[in-house]
């Protein structure tokens, strides 16, 4: 409900002076920044969720090439040891 309340005040010299106030009962709307601010959280959370879930990606991807430099490494060191266990049995033939 709308309440419009009117003030006149009228002074020893003669003047007056009137003073509208209006009062409105009815409840205020927010203006959507409330649905707003839900959208950017939500977006926000999306995007969080979005980085986490790439990290954990590339975090596995990262063990794997290391699990797989590992196994060469390791083929390649048992190379060398054949050579050299190859080499210890000819120098001891001869």
């Amino acid at each position: 409900m709308v309440e419009e309340r009117v003030v006149e005040i009228e002074r020893p010299a003669g003047s007056t002076h009137t003073h509208t106030t209006v009062y409105d009962d009815r409840p205020r709307s927010g203006g959507g920044a409330g649905w707003f601010m839900a959208i950017v959280v939500v977006l926000a959370l999306a995007a969080a969720l979005y980085f986490f879930a790439n990290m954990s990606d590339s975090r596995a991807s990262r063990d794997n090439a290391i699990a797989g430099a590992a196994e060469h490494v390791g083929a390649a060191a048992e190379k060398v040891g054949d050579a050299a266990q190859t080499a210890a049995e000819k120098a001891t033939d001869k």
